[in-house]
């Protein structure tokens, strides 16, 4: 007696998914096999001879990067972040900022000069670095082996977009209640110039040429930004407070919680590389291990503006960074 055929299903909206029984959530749908560089069956990135610039810097730095896995759409946000649920949630967060601005838009004329001098060689100048950020987290959407990547990559550099425009926005209401700190006029001279910001624009500025996607998402993701993120927004917010200077404190906390966002995928994505192969630790270890030296160096150099001991400032920065990187390799020690 033969075997009865299986029916075979009717196509639908999310038959991208293969033969699931489970609807896909928005987040999956509106996510799904969105890049086009990305694109099943091509033999090249572009629609062009496979040895042109474009498709070599691919086949180089993203399909023969040691950082690799047999299925990178396998990946999740834990926050589950599409563009409508962003929008919303961001929507809040600028809402609550946007009120600690009013709520102390004429405090500023009040804060004390150690304060104003802070705000004028920490706090103003951090614009450059983080547009820096921004630059080098754009680099890690495009190049990226999955839409999941590219879109919690994408919200991210959104959120440093933001967080320049909040500088951007305190240093010109700095500039006005202090015209002669030089608020407003000397950023891109102590960017450029002052000994305390050398080390971390050396650093922002290599990271901009890790070209490899798996060392531009780890220098970037894994040790840059947890480290700095913790003296210029953490530590900087401590002080600001101690300083009497309310707002700079609030502004700091609200802006950390985009932070915390990115670290959570990023290490939710860190996890899952060594889930998909244990062959990616060696390379993970050997991009962070480097990368943090010019980390540590960095917030050792800014311990002087927030005037602290760099001792201190150096151990507060690595403990943050050293915390995100437990949370990846534990994991994935308890798995094995």
């Amino acid at each position: 007696m033969s075997e009865p055929t299986k029916r075979k299903r009717k196509l639908r909206t999310f038959s991208a998914f293969g033969d699931v029984r489970r609807m896909p959530s928005e987040y999956e749908i509106v996510t799904h096999a969105q890049n086009w560089n990305t694109r099943a069956g091509k033999a090249s990135v572009f629609e062009q001879n496979p040895s042109s610039a474009g498709n070599l810097w691919f086949l180089t730095y993203r399909e023969h990067s040691p950082f690799q896995a047999d299925d990178w759409d396998g990946f999740r946000d834990p926050d589950k972040i599409a563009y409508r649920a962003y929008v919303n949630h961001q929507a809040t967060a600028q809402t609550k900022l946007d009120g600690v601005l009013e709520m102390y838009a004429d405090a500023d004329a009040a804060l004390p000069q150690a304060q104003v001098e802070l705000l004028g060689s920490a706090f103003t100048p951090s614009r450059y670095l983080v547009h820096g950020f921004q630059q080098a987290e754009a680099y890690v959407g495009y190049i990226a082996p999955s839409s999941y990547i590219t879109s919690a990559a994408g919200y991210a550099n959104a959120d440093f977009l933001r967080r320049v425009s909040v500088v951007a926005y305190r240093t010109r209401a700095l500039q006005l209640a202090h015209p002669e700190s030089g608020i407003g006029e000397n950023e891109r001279r102590i960017w450029e110039q002052c000994a305390a910001w050398q080390p971390a624009r050396k650093a922002i500025e290599r990271a901009l040429i890790a070209y490899d996607w798996g060392e531009a998402f780890t220098s970037l993701n894994l040790v840059l930004c947890p480290t700095l993120d913790d003296v210029l927004i953490r530590q900087f917010g401590q002080v600001s407070r101690a300083n009497g200077d309310e707002q700079s404190w609030l502004l700091s906390g609200l802006l950390n919680e985009d932070g915390r966002r990115r670290n959570r995928w990023s290490a939710a994505l860190g996890r899952y590389a060594l889930e998909q192969r244990e062959t990616n630790e060696k390379p993970l270890r050997k991009w962070i291990d480097r990368w943090s030296a010019m980390a540590d160096e960095a917030a050792e150099a800014l311990a002087p503006l927030l005037g602290r001991p760099a001792s201190e400032v150096v151990a507060g920065a690595r403990a943050a960074r050293e915390e995100l990187h437990a949370g990846i390799f534990a994991a994935a020690a308890a798995a094995s």
